[in-house]
């Protein structure tokens, strides 16, 4: 069973940082695509930034060169460095593993995952970004 579980969430003011964590546990394939998803209310859950297991990422352009994606394989665990955050950042984050294609490698793409059957999904933690 695959479990994904968020932390390092908070609140924070505007030009602040916050660094959020995802223990990944139950999914041992060598070649997958991870991600992390934003939601405000009344809009549809974006990716924002998304790797995969060779080290290659991709970023919305929303958060270009303030949000660094990474992962620590000895750790299995996915971060999100987020820096200079603004208030439009406020919203619940979620961690995401793409589910493999059996034919297909996953492919990092604008902040998402691409060339997969879905995702796993986190539970979200909130961050709060105030003027």
């Amino acid at each position: 069973q695959v479990q994904l579980v968020e932390s390092g969430g908070g609140s924070v003011q505007a030009g602040g940082s916050l660094r959020l964590s995802c223990a990944v546990s139950g999914y041992s394939d060598s070649n997958v695509c991870m991600a992390w998803f934003r939601q405000t209310p009344g809009k549809e859950r974006e990716g924002v930034a998304s790797i995969v297991s060779g080290g290659s990422t991709s970023y919305a352009d929303s958060v270009k060169g303030r949000y660094t994606i990474s992962q620590d394989n000895s750790k299995n665990t996915l971060y999100l460095q987020m820096n200079s955050l603004k208030p439009e950042d406020t919203g619940m984050y979620y961690c995401a593993a793409g589910i493999r294609l059996p034919w297909t490698a996953p492919v990092e793409r604008g902040g998402r995952c691409v060339n997969i059957n879905g995702y796993y999904w986190g539970q979200g933690i909130q961050v709060a970004v105030s003027p």
